[in-house]
């Protein structure tokens, strides 16, 4: 039987919200085997990010290098990868073994505040990585860090997705959790010739812990499977959007999605 593979390389968030955790709980979900690289561990809970140590540049490559001599991934996400020499290293070791289905998180701000990625790290990811990624999953501000374009209507956000195709990436996903305050949320999918936009109802909850890792973990699963770039990121918002609906309260601060309801209502249903 073939098994579908996923690998992550992110952080991990010792709150188990976010980073490495709430991708491979994810991938778990959608029956793919899921597998991960650290770039950093933090000390982190629902009230916020209390402090970042990255993992020594050696030994995060000598994780990249036991994956790619052993498991070749159907499909990879990057999440927080700390600074400009590991964001360089991730992008060297993706082409150097041949890994497709690249989904790129550019995660920079923690729910709390906290800055996860380094501002010369800003540089080195349009450099290096938006020209291999297949899908991009910004969210508001981070597409507003990575254009310099303030981003505060329809006409902006689809520009700043044009401004990240032009860039390298094959899919603009611009999330549109930031992006006003109405009933609905709308992401925006851009494919170098249309506009697509993903509309939800937009729910009133403090715990979205891990909404964006879940996300492009969902789309990642999804391709690992085969699946087109439109299909996966089409399941994916359904399936964060109930992941949102049924969050889980837990700690005093912004709690987690919940990564386990889908496949719980999808039982539920048949």
């Amino acid at each position: 039987m073939k098994v579908s593979k996923a690998l992550t390389i992110a952080g991990s968030d010792s709150g188990g919200g976010a980073g490495i955790q709430a991708d491979l709980k994810t991938f778990q979900e959608f029956g793919v085997y899921g597998m991960s690289v650290l770039t950093a561990v933090t000390a982190q809970n629902t009230t916020g990010v209390q402090g970042v140590f990255p993992v020594p540049i050696e030994g995060f490559e000598a994780q990249l290098r036991s994956i790619g001599s052993d498991l070749k991934p159907d499909a990879v996400k990057t999440g927080m990868l700390f600074s400009g020499e590991y964001i360089e290293r991730t992008a060297y070791f993706i082409k150097k073994f041949g890994w497709n289905n690249l989904v790129v998180d550019p995660v920079m701000i923690a729910k709390g505040g906290a800055t996860l990625l380094s501002e010369e790290a800003l540089d080195a990811m349009k450099t290096y990585m938006l020209s291999i990624a297949k899908i991009i999953t910004p969210n508001i501000p981070e597409a507003e860090a990575l254009t310099g374009i303030i981003i505060d209507c329809k006409e902006a956000r689809a520009e700043a997705a044009k401004v990240l195709f032009d860039q390298g990436a094959d899919y603009v996903v611009i999330k549109g959790g930031h992006f006003g305050e109405g009933t609905y949320v709308s992401d925006l999918l851009y494919n170098g010739v249309e506009m697509y936009e993903f509309v939800e109802k937009r729910v009133i909850t403090k715990n979205t812990h891990g909404t964006g890792c879940t996300f492009s973990a969902a789309i990642t699963a999804e391709l690992a499977y085969g699946k087109t770039a439109e299909s996966a990121i089409e399941y994916a918002k359904k399936f964060i959007q109930h992941a949102i609906e049924h969050g889980i309260d837990v700690g005093s601060g912004h709690g987690p999605v919940n990564h386990f309801v889908y496949r719980r209502i999808a039982h539920e249903q048949y």
